[in-house]
């Protein structure tokens, strides 16, 4: 299958290759520090921080044998340090108007009619357009899908990673409690707080799936039978 970015494995890896991850890694060890200084809220922050930090020893550990992509390792990156933000303010009070006011003149709620800080809103739209990617390229290269199989199960497990992450959000607030598990939950009075965060990380990996099948479309000159074999019965089953 030819993809429309080279995948980089084994001894094909070259140098610059593990430059530009080094770069990325320290400029998000900056980013991780800078704003673990003085977070607003100690324990949220660290809380917020308990899935990144395994996520980051598991991208580390697997370097040497599954390094993705460039463009997989800047989406990651770029999730990462939108998630920074997040977890340094807290993702109900992230000062985004604040910035626009002293950048503009004007609140960005003001200009786009939101009544609600929706920082969180727009990491989890990230979520799914960021990282659906990345998980194309597991599929791709470890399961070796196909055709249709290819877009379809990033999006199936963009979907149920995020639906286990509002999980997770609903375990620890009613484990922690009180402030800190409003903090994390940040559903700031929202009754379809999770349904809809859960809708924006399928639509921002529908996005990049529908993105990446036009790019192969173009580029792929045998798009349609890799597509039209995928969905072919391989073997009965007895």
């Amino acid at each position: 299958m030819r993809e429309s970015v080279a995948i980089v494995t084994g001894k094909s890896m070259k140098v610059p290759h593990r430059r530009y991850v080094l770069v990325l890694a320290t400029i998000f060890a900056v980013v991780f520090v800078a704003l673990g200084i003085s977070p607003h809220d100690r324990a949220d922050w660290a809380l917020e921080n308990a899935l990144v930090v395994v996520f980051v020893i598991v991208l580390a550990a697997t370097f040497r044998h599954f390094p993705f992509s460039r463009t997989s390792y800047t989406l990651i990156f770029l999730f990462l340090c939108l998630h920074e933000v997040g977890a340094h303010y807290t993702y109900a009070m992230v000062p985004y108007n604040a910035w626009t006011q002293a950048l503009f003149g004007v609140p960005f709620n003001e200009w786009v009619g939101w009544d609600r800080n929706h920082f969180d809103r727009v990491t989890h739209f990230s979520y799914g357009l960021l990282l659906a990617y990345p998980l194309r390229e597991i599929f791709v290269r470890i399961a070796q899908v196909r055709g249709f199989w290819g877009y379809f199960l990033p999006l199936d497990l963009t979907m149920s990673t995020s639906m286990i992450f509002e999980l997770i959000e609903w375990g620890a607030a009613e484990y922690f409690g009180g402030d800190l598990g409003i903090a994390y939950l940040g559903t700031q009075g929202d009754v379809w707080d999770a349904h809809k965060d859960m809708a924006l990380a399928s639509l921002g990996a529908l996005l990049t799936m529908a993105l990446a099948m036009a790019v192969n479309m173009t580029y792929q000159r045998d798009f349609a039978q890799e597509w039209v074999s995928s969905l072919g019965v391989k073997r009965q089953v007895r």
